[in-house]
C-alpha cells in the first residue's frame, strides 16, 4: 500500500540523512521526497511517499517517532487529506503544436510558462493522478525536453493537524 507520511523535523545538519537512512537500512525505497521550511526556522517539514504493508509502514513510523530529530509524524494514510504535486513540464513542438498546447493547458487548468516553439514550458498544480495524465498528453504533443515534478505535499483534511496528532491519535495508527 502507497503510505503518505508527514515529518516535522529539526532543521540541523545530518537529520534528513539520519531519518531517511531508517528507510533504507530496513530495504524500503522512497518514491517521493519533499522537504520545506515551517514557519518556525527550527523545524523543516518532510513529505515522503513509500510502499509497504499497513504493519511494516506503522512499525517504521514508531522507529522513525524515536529519532532524536523528529519532533511530530503523521501517516497521512490513515485519515482524509489532501494532497498535490507541482510539475513543470517543457516540450519542443512542432508546427502547429502550439494551438494544442493551450487546449491542453485549459483542460487541466495548466499555465504557460513560456510559449517558445523549442521550450514550451507549462505548470500544473495537482492530483496524481492529474499530473500523470498531462504528462502523457504533453508527450503526445511535442517532444518532451523536461519533467520536473515537486514529490508530493500533503494535509490532513479537518481539524487534526501535524502539531497536536501525537496528542489526538496513535503514531502507529
Amino acid at each position: 500500500m502507497r503510505h503518505v507520511i508527514s515529518v516535522l523535523l529539526q532543521n540541523e545538519v545530518g537529520a534528513l540523512t539520519r531519518m531517511t537512512g531508517l528507510f533504507s537500512t530496513r530495504g524500503y525505497n522512497i518514491d517521493s521526497l519533499n522537504v520545506a521550511p515551517t514557519d518556525n526556522p527550527a523545524v523543516s517539514r518532510v513529505t515522503l511517499v513509500i510502499e509497504g504493508s499497513d504493519a511494516a509502514i506503522a512499525q517504521l513510523n514508531t522507529q522513525l517517532a524515536k529519532l532524536v530529530d523528529v519532533v511530530n509524524i503523521h501517516d497521512m494514510t490513515l485519515g482524509e487529506h489532501f494532497e498535490r504535486e507541482l510539475a513543470i513540464v517543457k516540450l519542443k513542438l512542432a508546427t502547429g503544436g502550439y494551438a494544442r498546447v493551450l487546449k491542453l493547458a485549459s483542460d487541466f487548468g495548466a499555465e504557460i510558462l513560456d510559449d517558445a516553439q523549442n521550450s514550451c514550458t507549462i505548470q500544473l498544480t495537482g492530483q496524481l493522478a492529474d499530473i500523470d495524465a498531462f504528462v502523457k498528453r504533453a508527450a503526445e504533443i511535442g517532444t518532451l525536453s523536461a519533467v520536473a515534478r515537486s514529490g508530493s505535499v500533503a494535509v490532513s483534511k479537518g481539524e487534526v493537524v501535524l502539531s497536536s496528532y501525537a496528542r489526538v491519535h496513535r503514531l502507529t495508527g
